[in-house]
């Protein structure tokens, strides 16, 4: 099993195509076994429920979006979107803490217009709803993060670029002049590494991000045997910047030099390091304990993303809406204080700017968007959340984004 940064073995082919004609295949014979039980009790007959062709599902919210996804991707590759790790009890925890939590909203105090806007990291955008770094995004649509980012851009807020995303930094930058902030994976040689911030600084990129969370043991992929294809992993090598990838390296030997090319060990050293290449902010990714918060803030962090990566690394971590508060009230308003994790509806979003939150992000609901229709399924799940956050701020009396109080939430 690979570690975080590091892609499996080739996927055999044909792997999902194969299980879900599988499914199909004995859904049939069981329904030719209750047929035949019935010719010879007949019955009178009862009118069929209507087929839903799910080409023709017009998306209405996130949970469409999925659903058209399933559609459209090989098993594996949906399952490697969908699932968490191990008992997916933090993948079920992230929205289902959303949904305890309540709001009230008081009475006779309409507004008659609201304020989307707001600042992350001194940058102006149009909505406080952000793309999260989301790794192979061209397995999921050939456009991948070039399509993903032009649809941020079209919203006017930000795309967070992984450094797995299957595109380079200097291509995804030149594919729309929104504003973008570049996820930092680390290699072991601190050379690249420089190299990575260097053009990202160059290219436009507004921020640094860093994910710090590890532990990814998903049963759905090593069940599915599940990889990037060949030469999604061979591009991202190379577009990382190692000069040792050849197209004559073997499957085996790609594997081997992806393992061996990340540093899964680097500590709050890193960040010094990093503060003296770069004058881009610097925001740490995957923060739940409030003392690591404070250490975080201490180290001169400008952002901090409350997150444990959507439920796909370490299993039974708390949901992030859950630390959301403590570590907003350490903070003190000394960095800005993201969320992501479990975001389904402008309501959530609305919880989370309620509870201290300078924004969100949100990860597979745009990556099934991306699935289901590219550019204009990422723009629609966006301008989905947006109108249901309006629609929000509107029944709970609040003018602006940038003013939502915590009174608004309750168990």
């Amino acid at each position: 099993m690979m570690n975080r940064r590091t892609f499996a073995q080739a996927l055999a082919a044909g792997t999902g195509a194969a299980l879900i004609g599988s499914e199909q295949a004995g859904a049939a014979a069981d329904e030719n076994d209750v047929a035949q039980k019935q010719t010879a009790q007949p019955e009178p007959s009862l009118p069929k429920p209507p087929v839903v062709d799910a080409a023709s599902i017009q998306p209405v919210c996130v949970a469409d979006f999925r659903a058209l996804a399933q559609t459209k991707l090989p098993r594996p590759t949906f399952e490697y979107i969908e699932t968490g790790s191990a008992d997916q009890v933090t993948l079920r925890e992230n929205t289902a803490a959303f949904q305890r939590l309540k709001l009230l909203p008081p009475i006779l105090s309409g507004v008659a217009a609201t304020d989307l806007t707001t600042t992350v990291l001194g940058h102006k955008i149009a909505l406080p709803i952000l793309l999260a770094p989301v790794a192979a995004q061209r397995m999921y649509h050939p456009q991948g993060a070039l399509a993903a980012a032009r649809a941020a851009a079209a919203l006017d807020t930000v795309f967070g670029v992984s450094s797995s995303a299957a595109n380079s930094i200097e291509e995804i930058a030149a594919a729309a002049t929104g504003p973008k902030w570049y996820q930092l994976y680390m290699p072991k040689d601190r050379g690249v590494a420089r190299r990575l911030v260097e053009r990202a600084e160059q290219a436009g990129y507004k921020a640094i991000v860093v994910t710090v969370d590890l532990g990814e043991w998903k049963d759905a992929d090593r069940r599915n045997r599940f990889s990037l294809p060949r030469e999604i992993l061979l591009k991202h090598l190379r577009d990382v910047g190692f000069p040792e990838v050849r197209d004559t390296m073997s499957d085996a030997e790609l594997v081997a030099f992806n393992a061996g090319a990340w540093d899964l060990t680097f500590s709050w050293e890193l960040f010094e390091w990093l503060r003296g290449i770069t004058k881009l902010p610097l925001v740490m990714k995957g923060i739940l304990r409030p003392e690591d918060a404070l250490r975080a803030v201490e180290a001169g962090l400008n952002g901090i993303v409350v997150s444990n990566h959507g439920g796909r690394r370490l299993d039974t971590v708390p949901a992030t809406i859950e630390m959301l508060p403590d570590v907003v009230d350490v903070v003190g308003g000394r960095a800005e204080v993201f969320l992501d994790g479990g975001i389904r509806r402008g309501t959530d979003v609305l919880k989370a700017l309620a509870l201290g939150a300078r924004a969100v992000l949100i990860g597979r609901p745009y990556a099934w968007a991306l699935a289901a229709d590219g550019e204009a399924g990422v723009q629609r799940v966006l301008e989905l959340l947006r109108d249901e956050l309006q629609n929000a701020l509107v029944a709970c009396g609040c003018p602006s984004v940038r003013e939502v109080p915590s009174s608004l939430v309750t168990q």
